[in-house]
Parts: structure tokens; C-alpha cells; sequence
């Protein structure tokens, strides 16, 4: 029960990360070149919780289970 909290955590985390990391996408057309977006999403704590998320998510998924785990 406790590794699909920390699944669903994770998916939460990356969901609102890569929503603010497609929304500064828009800084491209009013003239922002790649290497200076790449350094806003890299600083930006929002958009960093896309990362955390997809670790969480593969920390999760590819751990092994206890025998106890609820097998779904």
C-alpha cells in the first residue's frame, strides 16, 4: 500500500513538473534561444519536481517487494 502512495506521488509530482515545463515552452517564441530555457527549467523548483517525480516513480517501480506487499 505504501509503494502506491509513493507511486501516485510520484506521478502527481511529474504531472505538475512537465505542466510547467511545457508552459515555459511559450518563452521560445517571444525569443529566449534553448540553452537560456534549459537553464530557466533547470532553476526553477517547479519545473524540477518533473525530475524528482520520474525518480520517485522508478524508485517505485523497480524496487523489489516485500512478501507482505499487496500484489495488484
Amino acid at each position: 500500500m505504501l509503494r502506491l502512495l509513493f507511486f501516485l506521488i510520484g506521478f502527481g509530482f511529474s504531472i505538475i513538473g512537465f505542466v510547467y515545463v511545457i508552459a515555459y515552452l511559450n518563452y521560445l517564441t517571444i525569443g529566449y534561444t534553448w540553452n537560456e530555457y534549459l537553464t530557466l527549467i533547470l532553476t526553477k523548483p517547479e519545473c524540477l519536481l518533473a525530475f524528482l517525480g520520474i525518480i520517485i516513480l522508478m524508485i517505485t517501480i523497480f524496487t523489489r517487494r516485500d512478501e507482505n506487499d499487496l500484489r495488484i
